[in-house]
Order: structure tokens, then sequence, then C-alpha cells
């Protein structure tokens, strides 16, 4: 292949000098009609981890890495940062400083369809298996999700989120959380923490890196967040697609009366 694309820069050099018109040949952007799922990806994931998400701490929850076909989800990358800056909607709270846009009508054709992807019937029957949750149901109106970004300096405290989304009447079951962020460096942080109920600990700190999802039960009791501000560049910030699922019955650890975001105040560090 190097000897293939030496020979290529050579023979462009050449008709360069000769004056000749030099035709670069870049590769086909990924077919929007193609499946944002590489062959076989959900089966294998069923494989390898239906049986270990329930059982995980500190609550079900799954890591997944190139759950979407690379070349798909750059194009997402791409529309993102091309969103109107009049469709986000920003928050900047001592406990969260972020930026959030659910408005579909404003996202680019790959997005679009990524989102529906991901809310569609196969998608639902996948996670119906994966978590044992049945009878999902998917959220057209992509409440408190759809694109999510913060940048430096800011924090999202460790919190359990709302647990009915009052238009549709429906009981939050799973968040999906995909993470479009290349070349993370570690050390910008960004981390998301899964904390046990107690509050006590910090079970799994997860790096935001580029096609890593993150699904993960959502209860009264399933406390996640970074709570550290966010130390990257002034020119990255941390961006992710959030999508969330819910069912008709209240799950069993959940509080029935309606909540909004419970952020949670962590214990101090051990001197």
């Amino acid at each position: 292949m190097a000897t293939r694309d030496w020979r290529n820069r050579a023979r462009m050099a050449l008709a360069a000098i000769r004056g000749r018109p030099v035709v670069i040949h870049r590769p086909p952007r990924f077919p929007l009609e193609h499946s944002f799922f590489p062959p076989k990806r959900l089966a294998k994931v069923l494989e390898r981890e239906g049986r270990t998400y329930r059982g995980a701490d500190p609550f079900p929850h799954v890591v997944i890495d190139g759950l979407i076909e690379k070349a798909a989800l750059r194009t997402v990358l791409v529309e993102f940062g091309k969103v109107d800056e009049t469709a986000w909607k920003s928050r900047s709270l001592d406990t969260e400083r972020k930026r959030s846009n659910e408005a579909e009508e404003t996202f680019g054709p790959y997005t679009t369809k990524l989102i529906h992807t991901l809310n569609s019937g196969n998608f639902l029957r996948f996670l119906e298996r994966l978590t044992g949750v049945e009878g999902l149901i998917a959220d057209p109106y992509l409440r408190g999700g759809g694109l999510h970004e913060i940048r430096e300096g800011g924090p999202l405290d460790v919190h359990a989120d709302f647990n009915l989304q009052r238009r549709l009447r429906l009981y939050r079951r799973l968040n999906l959380l995909l993470y479009l962020n290349r070349d993370w460096d570690d050390a910008w942080g960004g981390h998301l923490e899964l904390w046990d109920r107690d509050l006590t600990r910090c079970a799994r700190r997860i790096v935001p890196l580029f096609n890593r999802t993150v699904i993960f039960n959502t209860t009264s009791h399933s406390y996640h967040g970074h709570p550290e501000p966010l130390a990257c560049p002034d020119k990255r910030a941390r961006r992710s697609i959030a999508v969330y699922y819910y069912t008709v019955e209240c799950p069993p650890d959940t509080e029935r009366e309606p909540h909004t975001t419970i952020f949670q105040q962590l214990p101090a560090p051990a001197e």
C-alpha cells in the first residue's frame, strides 16, 4: 500500500511539472443509504456483553467501542460543528455548564439518520435483549437528549436523571451516550464517572473517546457525571449524542413520583 501511494504521488508531481492537470481521487464519503452498524456488530455485542450487563458495578451498564461505522460517525462530527448557533440551549450553573440541542430539524442528514437508527425498532429489540428491559419506547422529541457539548471549565456534577417524560407520560429506563471526541487527551478529563448508590465510591471512570458508546439503566439512584471541570484546550470540547429510552411501567428501583435531575454533593476527599 505504501509503495502504491508513493507511486501515485510521484505521478502527480510529474504531471504538475509538465503542466498537466492533476486529478485528485478522494475516497468516497460513506453512503447515506448504507447501514450505520458494521456487519454483525449488534450480534457480537450481545454475544460478548449480554451476560455481564445486568451484573455490572455499580449499576447495569456496558461500554462499547466501535458500535457505529467510523466513516459515518466522522461525517456526523463534521455536521455537529456546523449546527446553527441559534439552535443551542446553554446552561451555566455551578452544577453543570453545557450546551444542548434536541431540535432535529437543525441536524445534518447523517446525524438525523443516526438518531433514527438508534430509535428504530431493530435497535430497540437489540437493547431489550442486551438489558432485559422489555417494552422499550423511543422518544421522538429527544427530551433532554440530542447533541451535547461541554467546553473548557465546564463540569457536570454527579446526578440521577429525571425519571418521567411528561409529554409522553413514560418512565425513563435507559441512557445511551455516544461520544464524538477524536484524539482526546486523558489529561483533559471529562471521564464519565459511575457512582454507587451511597455515593461513597466511584466504581468506574470512562474516557469519552470517539465512537465509544455507554448504555446504562436509568433509575433514581444511577448516579453519574463528570464533576471535575473540563481541562481541554479552548478550541476543543467534549461532544456527545444522547438518546433515552422509556417504558409504560415504572421500574422497581425508581421513585414513582416525577422528579427532575437530582444533583448530588460528593463526600470530601480523605486528607
